[in-house]
């Protein structure tokens, strides 16, 4: 047998990877960066909370990577978990958070809906320069515009705000520093950032509802009103369901703009719960106890996302496969 044709039996019989071998080396990289920046960071997160962690002891300990095994800190259970549970502090900054969620999507689906209601209509004009004035906030740095927000709340009498009510003739009030005019400053600065993204979907939405319903119901005698309720509003509840779900997700994390505002206060009134475990971790030196919070809130908004997603009915029609 000549040398090519010992060669050809030999490949031959070499056993071919199927394609699903190879399939798992382009999922490799991925799964290293996810397990880099989302799984590892997760479950240290977990582990921390889990010990009595503070810059004493989980920056302490011989060797560079002391740290990934939380340095001196020793094992305490669930004792985070029943510290956390059982402070008031944490009951009220929790309560808080839910009625800034609830009072800021409010406040967005009303401003949301009003806008994209008269963009779309066919009776203003300009509607084009006004949707690319509509998205201006989502083009600017976050904290600039808290920070410009903060200002214009002032307490002092020439903060914008009082200087407006000025106008009408209403006295100075001292927005950063009593509890509900310090949360309404919360809400509106919210709705301000948050509103563009649900501008974006309601008009995407509104934009596919069919004409001949609207056109049906007129000739009905539905006045503008009726065909709101009962036309506008049912086509478009799905989406507009949906941003407001991740909209909601996002007033329960929110930070930025109580920290900066007035560090949650006062008197840590107003003190949201991401910025509670912020100032258990950091201010108080408990980072075991501080990641105990952040894993309860990560449980609650999760479920709080779960139920809405199955009740709104916005999973269906999704394939499993």
């Amino acid at each position: 047998m000549s040398t090519v044709s010992r060669l050809t039996r030999r490949i031959e019989q070499t056993p071919v990877l199927d394609r699903e071998d190879y399939s798992l080396l382009f999922v490799l990289p991925g799964l290293f960066v996810f397990a880099a920046f989302m799984l590892f960071p997760v479950l240290y997160l977990v582990g921390l909370s889990f010990t009595d962690a503070a810059p004493a002891n989980l920056f302490a300990g011989e060797g560079t990577f002391a740290v990934l095994t939380f340095g001196e800190a020793t094992f305490v259970g669930l004792q985070n978990y029943a510290d956390v549970l059982s402070d008031p502090e944490f009951w009220n900054s929790f309560g808080v958070t839910w009625l800034y969620v609830a009072t800021s999507v409010v406040l967005k689906l009303g401003l949301s809906i009003s806008v994209a209601m008269v963009v779309t209509s066919d009776r203003v004009r300009g509607r084009r320069l006004m949707r690319s004035f509509i998205i201006l906030p989502m083009g600017l740095p976050t904290i600039f515009t808290i920070t410009v927000w903060r200002s214009m709340f002032s307490s002092a009498d020439f903060g914008l705000i009082n200087q407006l009510l000025g106008v009408f003739g209403a006295d100075p009030v001292a927005w950063l520093s009593t509890r509900w005019p310090a949360f309404f400053a919360y809400n509106v600065t919210e709705m301000w950032l948050a509103y563009p993204f649900m501008v974006i979907i309601t008009v995407s939405a509104l934009q596919d509802v069919p004409e001949e319903l609207h056109e049906a119901a007129t000739v009905d005698g539905a006045g503008f009103l009726a065909r709101f309720v009962h036309v506008t509003l049912p086509s478009i509840k799905r989406p507009v369901l949906f941003a407001s779900i991740l909209t909601a997700a996002a007033s329960f994390q929110q930070f930025l703009i109580p920290f900066v505002f007035n560090q949650g206060g006062p008197a840590r009134a107003n003190e949201l719960v991401v910025v509670y475990g912020y100032r258990e971790a950091l201010s108080f030196s408990k980072y075991g106890r501080g990641a105990a919070v952040s894993l309860i809130a990560v449980a609650f908004i999760g479920a709080f996302m779960w139920i809405n997603v199955k009740r709104g009915k916005l999973a269906d029609g999704v394939s499993d496969g």
